[in-house]
């Protein structure tokens, strides 16, 4: 699965969409969890951001 390679390139670019708003986000891939459909980034903050696979627009790395 790409999402998995693109976790060990180090930083991501993700444009998702969140209640009909898009929003981009950057950081690393922090976890993929394929049960629950989420990919958690995490920040230059070290905040943990969740996101739905199926809301992600694009990915850029």
């Amino acid at each position: 699965m790409f999402l998995k390679e693109l976790s060990r390139k180090g930083l991501v670019t993700v444009l998702y969409d969140l209640n009909g708003t898009v929003h981009t986000l950057k950081g690393r891939v922090h976890q993929l969890n394929l049960r629950d459909q989420v990919l958690s980034l995490k920040d230059d903050r070290e905040k943990v951001w969740p996101i739905r696979l199926s809301g992600i627009k694009e990915i850029h790395s």
